[in-house]
C-alpha cells in the first residue's frame, strides 16, 4: 500500500509540481534566488540583531539548517545513488535550485502572516498563511496534521534508523540500544522549548557542518584528478547517456526529486515554521536568508556526500548497502577505518539537532488547532515511541512511510503557496522598490497591506517619520 501511494504521489504528481512550480516562481520573480544571492550574505550584518526574548534572523537560519542537515545529507544521498544511479545527484541539484525560489516565497509569507503570542514570541507557518491568507482554516488543520505526522513521526523514525544502523556498522552497537539511548536524550530535551533548541543549534550546526565539509574537501583533494570524470558521470547518467545506467533516467529523476526534497525541504512547509519566529524588519529579509539554508544543505553538503561516494571507488551499479553504510564504507576506503567513525559521529550530531527540530515542528503544528496540554503530552510519548520504533525497522519501511506523509504535505503546501503567490510578489516588489531607493535595510509598513489579515501586534505601524518609497501596487490577496 505504501508503495502504491508513493508511486502515485511521486511519479505522477509531485515531480511536476516541485519542478514546474519552482520554475514558475523562479521566472515570475525574475530569478529571485540568483538576484538575491549576494544579498543573502550582506543581510547577515543585521541578522544577529534581535529584541530580548526573540530569535534573531541568524538563529532562525541555524535552526532551519539544523533541521535540514541530517540523515538526508548522508544516508539520503547514498540511497538516491543506489536506487537512481549517480544521475540522481543532478536532479537533486535541480530541485534545490528551483526550490530556493519556492522556499523564499513560503518563508516570506510565513513572516507576513505570523502571530504574536501572549508571551511576546511569534508563531507562524503554512497553517497560518493558509488560514489568514486564504481564509481556509480547515486546510490549515489538514496541513498541521500532515506536518505533525511527517516530522514528528515519519522523519524522526528515519533519523533514528539512520543513527542506529550507523552505530551498529561502526561499533557493533545493537540497534535497539541506540534506539533506547536516543529516546532518553529526546525525552530529556523536548521540554526545553524553542529557545533552548536555538541555543544548541547556534553551536552544533556550524561545527558539524564545517567539520563534514572539511573532511569532504580532503577526500576531493585526494582524488582531484578524478573530479572532472565524476561530474561527467553524474551528468551522463542523469540523462541516460551512461551505458551502465541507460534507460534509468526515470529512476534518476524520481530518486533525485524524492531525496532532494527530503534533504532540503524546499516547498515542504517546514522551514516557514521557523522562519516565522524570527525578529526582522521586513518579511522578505527572512525569505532571503532562508535561501541560504537550501543552498548549504543540497548544493554544498549533499554534493560533498555524493563526491565522497563516487570518488572512493566503492560504488558499483546494483550494489545493495543500507543507506549510511555506503557513505561510511566510501569514507573508510579513502582515509582508513577512522573515517567510518567520523561519519558515525557527524551523523549523530546531525541527527541530534534534527530530531529536536522535527519535534518542535510537530508541536508547533499541534498548537495550531488545540491549546490543551493533554494532546501535547500524548504527542511527546508518540514521538519517543516512533524514535524507538524507527531504530528497529528496515530501510524500505521507514523511508516509504516518510515519503507518503512528506508527499501529501508538500502537495497541500505547494497549492497554498501558489494561491498566495501574488501576495508574495507584492512583498517582493515592495522590498525591491526600497532597495532601489537606496534604503539599506527595508522596513515593512503594514498600512500598505490593510486589505490582508495581518496581526497588528506582530507588525506594528512604522513611525511616520520613517521615509518610505511609494506603496507597491496593490494586487488581490488571492489569485
Amino acid at each position: 500500500m505504501l508503495d502504491l501511494l508513493n508511486d502515485l504521489i511521486w511519479s505522477k504528481v509531485l515531480i511536476v509540481m516541485l519542478i514546474g512550480l519552482g520554475l514558475l516562481f523562479t521566472i515570475r520573480s525574475g530569478f529571485v534566488q540568483f538576484r538575491y544571492f549576494g544579498r543573502m550574505f550582506s543581510i547577515f550584518s543585521h541578522a544577529f540583531e534581535r529584541q530580548p526574548g526573540q530569535l534573531s534572523s541568524f538563529q532562525a537560519l541555524m535552526l532551519s539548517v539544523a533541521g535540514r542537515v541530517g540523515a538526508g545529507n548522508i544516508a539520503g544521498v547514498s540511497v538516491a545513488i543506489m536506487l537512481g544511479g549517480p544521475g540522481a545527484v543532478f536532479w537533486m541539484w535541480v530541485v534545490a535550485l528551483v526550490g530556493m525560489a519556492t522556499s523564499y516565497f513560503e518563508c516570506s509569507l510565513a513572516q507576513l502572516f505570523k502571530r504574536r503570542e501572549p508571551d511576546g514570541t511569534y508563531r507562524g507557518g503554512p497553517a497560518f498563511y493558509i488560514q489568514h491568507g486564504l481564509g481556509q482554516r480547515w486546510l490549515g488543520i489538514v496541513v498541521s496534521i500532515l506536518l505533525l505526522m511527517t516530522f514528528g513521526f515519519g522523519f524522526n523514525a528515519v533519523q533514528s534508523f539512520t543513527v542506529a544502523s550507523s552505530l551498529h556498522d561502526t561499533f557493533g552497537v545493537p540497534t535497539v540500544a541506540s534506539g533506547i539511548a536516543l529516546t532518553l536524550v529526546i525525552g530529556l530535551i523536548i521540554f526545553g522549548g524553542i529557545r533552548r533548541i536555538a541555543k544548541w543549534a547556534d553551536v552544533l550546526v556550524p561545527v558539524m557542518a564545517f567539520s563534514y565539509l572539511a573532511m569532504a574537501l580532503f577526500v576531493i583533494g585526494s582524488n582531484i584528478g578524478s573530479v572532472p570524470e565524476t561530474f561527467g558521470l553524474i551528468f551522463r547518467s542523469a540523462f541516460g547517456l551512461e551505458q551502465a545506467f541507460a534507460g534509468g533516467i526515470g529512476a534518476a529523476i524520481l530518486m533525485g526529486v524524492k531525496r532532494g526534497l527530503f534533504s532540503n525541504e524546499a516547498g515542504l512547509g517546514s522551514a516557514p515554521n521557523v522562519a516565522a519566529v524570527a525578529e526582522v524588519k521586513h518579511p522578505v529579509a527572512q525569505g532571503i536568508v532562508q535561501l541560504l539554508s537550501v543552498f548549504i544543505d543540497t548544493i554544498i553538503l549533499c554534493s560533498c556526500t555524493a563526491l565522497i561516494i563516487l570518488l572512493s571507488g566503492v560504488y558499483e551499479p546494483g550494489m545493495d548497502q543500507a543507506g549510511v553504510v555506503l557513505t561510511q564504507t566510501a569514507m573508510a576506503a579513502v582515509v582508513g577505518e577512522w573515517g567510518r567513525v567520523f561519519i558515525s559521529i557527524a551523523l549523530l550530531l546531525f541527527v541530534f539537532t534534527t530530531l529536536i527540530y522535527n519535534y518542535y515542528l510537530g508541536e508547533n503544528a499541534l498548537g495550531f488547532f488545540t491549546e490543551k496540554r493533554m494532546p501535547v503530552a500524548i504527542y511527546r510519548v508518540l514521538v519517543i515511541a516512533l524514535v524507538l520504533w524507527g531504530s528497529m525497522q528496515d530501510l524500505g519501511t521507514v523511508f516509504a512511510f516518510a515519503d507518503v506523509t512528506m508527499g501529501l504535505l508538500a502537495i497541500a503546501n505547494l497549492i497554498a503557496v501558489t494561491l498566495l503567490f501574488k501576495v508574495g510578489l507584492r512583498l517582493m516588489r515592495d522590498y525591491d522598490s526600497q532597495v532601489r531607493a537606496g534604503v539599506e535595510e527595508p522596513v515593512f509598513d503594514p498600512r500598505q497591506y490593510a486589505d490582508l489579515d495581518i496581526d497588528p501586534a506582530a507588525w506594528p505601524a512604522v513611525d511616520a517619520t520613517v521615509s518610505q518609497p511609494a506603496p507597491a501596487s496593490a494586487v488581490p490577496a488571492r489569485s
